[in-house]
């Protein structure tokens, strides 16, 4: 495999390098470690993908690379890549996530395939619970979304799967907002670094217009339902990403919305697996246009024709809201960005616009149009809430809970009760404030 030989990525639509893979690459092939830093949609995987593949059909063996994600759903897409350009050395790779058969899994990695792509959480149960594989010879560590894996929610995982690699590595880490952790990440990558990170004045790409709609917080629903009617009426089969802030949220959303004639699926991480990739399937392929989701949905999923990313409730961390917009205006097409706004969230939305040093508009909605549609929505949305209280969501939340527990050696019984399920909701509603 030959990079120098352009045709062989023609058919996936790579003509001229974007900048971070200009500048990554040959460094990368030099043995350095890197730290590259680019705002959303600027080809970050291929700027690790390509060198690997590269130094692997020079001297093929496995495991060859181990490339760390924060969610399931971008170990999935980086498999992809990898397997569209490897397929000319034969590539053998592994995807190892949460929410698929752990068994299969290890089976797999006994083979010792050339590329192990993992979320922490699963790659290190595997390497505690057998020794069928090793990572000791590993040629390359990849962090993608390094900045979401090293701000600390992953530590105890990481520290399992870093005692099993070798000293020596090539360490690579990539994301769109690597600068607020970046003290921690040279401290994993060591001394010989090179380091590239895009200059520029805004953190968000040009090609985005970003708007707020001002709006109170009992009405919010309409008010998103009657943002996204005018944006379908502006934009005919337009596609569209709705963020929330949780996994009841969201669920609740995307019921409220289907029943009112807005089909869409949800992406959470109480879904299994396989449906949030069926999920995920059918928004990418254009059989549902909108998406309902969490912060799962917002690192790194490359979706092409994305035309809005819609904030049903702002995130509390600016590099939140880069990640989230960044799921539009990629490769050089036009976006849009419309965040719902309410009196409480002005602070929040002001230390969002200094952090991205960019202003947001306001985007125009007719208040009479909402007030027709306040009672139908809030009557479905409660609805909904009653459906889903009714169904086993909660009972899924709990053993997802004690399973975590068992793992940790921290027993708790498995059988669940009413009082389980009871204070669960209890628990979930007074944090929800509803």
């Amino acid at each position: 495999m030959d990079l120098s030989n352009h045709e062989k990525l023609y058919f996936l639509g790579v003509h001229t390098p974007t900048p971070i893979q200009e500048n990554c690459i040959p460094e990368i092939l030099k043995g350095k470690n890197c730290i590259g830093a680019a705002k959303t949609g600027s080809g970050k995987t291929f700027a690790f993908t390509l060198p690997i593949l590269q130094k692997l059909s020079e001297n093929p063996y496995g495991v060859f690379a181990l490339i760390l994600t924060p969610t399931r759903e971008l170990a999935f897409q980086i498999r992809d890549s990898f397997e569209a350009v490897g397929k000319v050395i034969k590539l053998r790779q592994v995807v190892a996530v949460g929410g698929m058969d752990g068994v299969e899994q290890g089976k797999e990695l006994a083979n010792k395939p050339h590329i192990v792509i993992a979320t922490p959480g699963r790659l290190s149960d595997h390497l505690k619970s057998c020794n069928t594989f090793t990572l000791d010879r590993i040629n390359f560590l990849v962090l993608d979304e390094a900045d979401k894996l090293l701000e600390g929610s992953f530590d105890d995982d990481i520290k399992v799967i870093f005692d099993a690699l070798p000293k020596k590595k090539q360490v690579l880490l990539f994301s769109a907002t690597i600068t607020d952790t970046l003290e921690k990440v040279k401290k994993v990558t060591g001394t010989d670094v090179f380091q590239w990170e895009e200059k520029t004045d805004v953190a968000t790409v040009a090609d985005l217009d970003q708007f707020y709609v001002l709006c109170p917080g009992y009405i919010r629903d309409a008010y998103l339902v009657e943002t996204i009617r005018t944006f379908i009426k502006e934009t005919e089969r337009s596609s569209v990403i709705v963020f929330t802030d949780t996994c009841k949220n969201c669920q609740v959303l995307s019921m409220t919305l289907n029943d009112i004639g807005l089909d869409n699926v949800p992406l959470h991480s109480m879904i299994p697996q396989r449906e949030r990739l069926l999920s995920l399937t059918k928004f990418k392929s254009n059989q549902i246009r909108i998406l309902i989701g969490t912060d799962a949905a917002s690192r790194g999923l490359d979706i092409p024709m994305v035309d809005l990313v819609l904030n049903y409730t702002l995130p509390t961390a600016a590099k939140d809201y880069i990640h989230r917009v960044g799921r539009t205006a990629r490769a050089g097409k036009k976006g849009r960005a419309i965040s719902l706004v309410t009196p409480s969230d002005i602070a929040l939305l002001n230390s969002i616009e200094e952090s991205i040093n960019a202003k947001l508009e306001p985007y125009k909605i007719e208040s009479k149009e909402v007030a027709k549609l306040f009672t139908q929505v809030s009557a479905t949305r409660h609805e909904s809430e009653i459906r889903l209280n009714q169904g086993d969501f909660y009972k899924k939340r709990i053993i997802n809970k004690r399973k975590k527990l068992m793992m940790e050696n921290k027993f708790q019984p498995m059988e669940l009760n009413f009082t389980d399920i009871f204070k669960e909701k209890q628990r979930v509603k007074k944090k929800l404030k509803i």
